[in-house]
């Protein structure tokens, strides 16, 4: 085949993430792709056609203030409809998107947005006064898009996206490669700096959305109550999928228990992913008992150990639900393995650290320190879904791609029928007296204590064990276990160095803004929070 025709074909059956929203408008203009709850619980409702419309005018206002394709575009906010369109019309003009935590100091803001090189920053307006406060130092940024109308002193600095909107504007005309990145998603930061994973248009296409529907069921009819930030790559990757699927996304202002369980019941949510700490903050809200949540029919959580009486709580209130448990990565375009389960006697073993089986289009091994198969060890990853690589970082980047593998830094045990069991992250390992703890395991010991509503497991540096294995608990209400009953509980059902040489028992735990604990904060401490 000539050039000119082999470009013509390419172009003809290109998929890209724009290509494909723009299908579903074709087929299913009227579906709703988007309900948005704001903080009046104000309910607006997006279809497919005019969401599509939205891009592409979107897709001409920022073409208008000079993004073309290979820029990066990052956005500082919670999730909203406004933030999607952004994120589609970014990746429509060939663009590459970014999203930053909302909960970032400034020192934070300004290292992603130089370390990616974004030309346009766009904000909440709740958040401009942060960004003016680092406009000096952020390197890259030609223009400052406010969702909202700005406020502060530097109000004028800042254009409304809402006035950059090319009324009645075509999809832009760009010959977008599908191998090309669409997003810079930036790891958590637990080690050195923040990675910036790029992810391209066919990791979704090719593995990502077909994982969704054939391991998850997601399809048209699908409504998704969404509660995951969408700088994550479990809130950016889900929503993209979602999208991709043809299903609605449910937004609501702020994840709050109690308001999830009213939205539930009004949009007859069918699906819904959280931590375990959002499923037990709805068990315990006071509307729970007589909430109607008889719609749901899938309940994926992730991100903790899964606490028995949580899925309990569910399955008396809605014995239908079936609930999801997942592993994945950044690395991997966010789905690794998932796996179903009516109740905790579905689970393989009865191990809650069961994170299922590999999805159809990941293809997995189990190896040691050595690199040989193992029943337990690292597990490491060859897919579609695997990340084009770290921004500006090949040293780390040709550590985790080595072998032809993608090397997670997970540990996972395996057994004869494939089943995956997470153990812990490698970093997360505790190494106590010579010995390897898995924080997970120790986690499982304490929630099998009645009295026990959270708990962390940390390597607390210490002179004598190296690391000292460390619990941090919160207590279910009217529970009185002391710290030295949890430790008496542990020891019947642990090997003595396993049991936590302390349980610190406390009102909260720190979390992130999934709700994940973070163990970061816990193991600076010393052991001396709570």
């Amino acid at each position: 085949m000539n050039p000119e025709l082999a470009d013509r074909a390419r172009r003809i059956r290109r998929a890209t993430l724009g290509d494909q929203l723009r299908r579903h408008a074709q087929h299913q203009p009227h579906h709703p792709v988007v309900i948005q709850y704001d903080g009046e619980q104000q309910r607006t409702e997006i279809s497919y056609a005019s969401f599509d419309a939205k891009v592409n005018e979107l897709a001409a206002g920022l073409a208008n203030v000079g993004v073309v394709q290979g820029d990066v575009v990052a956005a500082l906010g919670r999730n909203t409809a406004d933030y999607m369109v952004l994120v589609f019309a970014t990746v429509r003009l060939g663009a590459v998107f970014t999203g930053i935590n909302f909960t970032f100091t400034t020192k934070e803001l300004t290292y992603q947005v130089n370390h990616s090189g974004a030309k346009v920053l766009v904000a909440d307006s709740d958040f401009t006064d942060l960004i003016d406060s680092a406009r000096g130092e952020l390197e890259s940024v030609t223009s400052f898009i406010v969702m909202g109308s700005p406020a502060g002193a530097a109000a004028g600095q800042w254009t409304e996206m809402a006035s950059m909107m090319v009324a009645g504007a075509g999809e832009p005309s760009i010959d977008l490669d599908e191998n090309a990145p669409a997003f810079m998603v930036y790891t958590s930061g637990t080690e050195a700096f923040p990675k910036g994973v790029l992810i391209s248009h066919r990791n979704y296409l090719m593995s990502t959305t077909p994982a969704w529907t054939l391991a998850l069921g997601l399809d048209g009819s699908t409504v998704w109550l969404f509660l995951m930030p969408f700088f994550t790559i479990a809130g950016l990757g889900s929503m993209t999928s979602l999208v991709m699927c043809g299903a609605t996304v449910v937004l609501m202002s702020a994840p709050q228990p109690a308001a999830a369980l009213e939205i539930i019941s009004t949009e007859r949510v069918t699906f819904m992913a959280q931590t375990p700490t959002f499923y037990l903050g709805m068990t315990s809200s006071p509307g729970f008992a007589e909430a109607d949540i008889d719609c749901m029919t899938r309940c994926i959580t992730y991100g903790g150990t899964v606490p028995s009486h949580m899925v309990n709580s569910f399955s008396d209130k809605a014995p239908g639900i079936v609930w999801g448990t997942y592993w994945g990565q950044s690395e991997l375009s966010q789905l690794g393995s998932v796996g179903w389960f009516s109740t905790l006697d579905d689970i393989p073993g009865g191990d809650a650290s069961w994170i299922g089986k590999p999805v159809p289009q990941l293809e997995i091994r189990v190896v040691d320190d050595e690199g040989n198969d193992a029943e337990e060890g690292e597990i490491i990853a060859r897919s579609p879904s695997v990340m084009l690589g770290y921004h500006k970082d090949d040293e780390r980047t040709a550590e985790v791609l080595r072998d032809d593998w993608l090397h997670t830094g997970d540990i996972v045990r395996i057994d004869a029928e494939g089943n995956l069991f997470f153990v812990d992250r490698k970093k997360d390992m505790i190494k106590t007296g010579g010995m390897n703890v898995s924080s997970v395991e120790v986690e499982k010991a304490l929630y099998t204590h009645p009295d026990v509503h959270e708990a962390a497991v940390v390597g607390v540096a210490d002179d004598y064990w190296s690391e000292a294995v460390t619990a941090f608990v919160t207590l279910k209400p009217d529970a009185t276990a002391s710290g030295d009953d949890l430790i008496a509980h542990c020891k019947e059902i642990l090997a003595g160095y396993k049991v936590p040489k302390a349980v610190h028992i406390g009102e909260e735990l720190p979390k992130d803004t999934q709700g994940k604990i973070r163990k970061r904060e816990l193991r600076a401490s010393g052991g001396n929070a709570g």
